[in-house]
C-alpha cells in the first residue's frame, strides 16, 4: 500500500517545472497587487487583519475590497508555494537543493503573513512597509532559484570558463539590490503612504521637507551606476574570447534599466501619479527577475585551466565529465 502510494505521488522533473513556474509567478503577481494596494491608498481598507471589519467578506467600500482581494490572493500564493516546496521531495530523481529552496518559500510567505499583521497594527509604517517589499524580493530570489534549478539536472548545462564575465555579472547583484533599496526608501519618503484621505501614515523625514528630493536624487544616482556597470558587463562579455551566453538576459536588464530611467523621470515630473509609480514598481519586479536570469544563464564556473590540465594527467575521470564552456 505504501509503495503504491509512493508511486501515485512521485512527479515528473517537467512538471514539477511546471509547478515551480506556477508559485513564481504567484509570487510575482502578489507583489504587483501590493503596489496597487498601496499606491490606492488602501493599505488601511481593512483596518484589522486576518478579517476585515471583523468579517470575513469585506464591506462594500473600494478600499476595503481592495485590501481584502490582496489577501485572498496571498491565499493562493500560500496554496502554490506549499504545492512546490512538498512536492519537491515526490520529484524523481529527488534534489536536496530543491527541497531545500522549496522549503524558503512557505517560511518567507509565513513571514509575510506577519509582517503584513504588523503593517496593519502600526498603521503603515514605512520601515515595516519597506520590510514587506523587501522580503517580496528575497521570495522571489529563492522561487526563481527553485524554478531555474528544476528544469536542468546536475551537469546538464556547460560550465563556463569565463571567470572575469561570470564573476562580473555576479558582482551586478549587489548594485541591483542597493537600488531596489533605495527605491523602497523613496517611496516610503513619499507620498503615497498607502492610506487613504483623513488616515495620518508617518513618513521618513530624516532631511527635514527635503527628504523625498534627496533621497531620490540618489535613488536616480545609484540606479545610473547600476546600468552604466550592467552596458559595462554587456561590452566584457562580448569581448573576444568571452561567454556571451548571458548578454541576452543582459540586453534586458539594460533596456528595462534604460525605461526606468524614463518613467522615473516622467513621475517626478507629473509630480508623482500613483498609476506611474505602480509602473515603476512592476519595472523594478521584471528587471529584477531579468537579473536573477541573467547570472543564472552566466552558470556555474568549470575548474580552473590548470586543475584540468592535472587530472588529465593523473586521468581523474571525475573532472574530466565535467564539460566547460570555452564558447558561446
Amino acid at each position: 500500500m505504501a509503495v503504491w502510494v509512493k508511486d501515485r505521488l512521485d512527479i515528473s522533473t517537467q512538471r514539477y517545472a511546471q509547478v515551480t513556474f506556477v508559485a513564481l509567478a504567484a509570487l510575482s503577481l502578489i507583489v504587483l497587487t501590493g503596489a496597487g494596494v498601496r499606491l490606492t491608498g488602501s493599505g488601511l481598507g481593512c483596518p484589522d487583519w486576518p478579517k476585515c471589519y471583523g468579517g470575513t467578506v469585506p464591506p462594500l467600500d473600494a478600499h476595503a475590497v481592495i485590501e481584502y482581494g490582496n489577501r485572498v490572493l496571498t491565499g493562493f500564493v500560500g496554496i502554490a508555494v506549499i504545492a512546490a516546496s512538498a512536492l519537491a521531495w515526490f520529484r524523481r530523481p529527488f534534489r536536496w537543493h530543491l527541497a531545500f529552496f522549496g522549503a524558503l518559500l512557505p517560511l518567507g510567505v509565513i513571514g509575510q503573513a506577519i509582517l503584513g499583521a504588523l503593517v496593519v497594527k502600526y498603521h503603515l509604517a514605512p520601515g515595516l512597509v519597506m520590510s514587506h517589499f523587501i522580503l517580496s524580493m528575497l521570495l522571489l530570489d529563492a522561487s526563481f532559484a527553485l524554478a531555474w534549478c528544476s528544469r536542468y539536472e546536475p551537469l546538464e548545462r556547460r560550465r563556463s570558463s569565463d571567470r572575469l564575465g561570470v564573476w562580473s555579472v555576479r558582482a551586478l547583484i549587489p548594485l541591483g539590490q542597493l537600488t531596489i533599496l533605495a527605491g523602497t526608501i523613496a517611496t516610503a519618503s513619499g507620498p503615497h503612504a498607502g492610506a487613504h484621505e483623513g488616515q495620518l501614515v508617518h513618513r521618513f523625514s530624516f532631511e527635514g521637507a527635503s527628504t523625498l528630493e534627496w533621497v531620490v536624487q540618489r535613488h536616480a544616482a545609484i540606479a545610473t551606476v547600476f546600468g552604466a556597470a550592467a552596458v559595462a558587463v554587456w561590452l566584457l562579455l562580448r569581448r573576444p574570447g568571452g561567454d556571451s551566453r548571458a548578454a541576452r538576459p543582459l540586453s534586458m536588464v539594460i533596456g528595462l534599466l534604460a525605461l526606468q530611467g524614463a518613467v522615473g523621470g516622467l513621475q517626478w515630473w507629473l509630480k508623482l501619479p500613483g498609476e506611474l509609480v505602480w509602473v515603476h514598481v512592476a519595472l523594478a519586479t521584471l528587471t529584477w527577475l531579468a537579473m536573477l536570469w541573467t547570472v543564472a544563464t552566466a552558470g556555474r564556473l568549470g575548474p580552473r585551466a590548470s586543475a584540468v590540465q592535472r587530472d588529465r594527467q593523473t586521468g581523474s575521470p571525475a573532472e574530466r565529465s565535467v564539460p566547460v564552456l570555452t564558447q558561446t
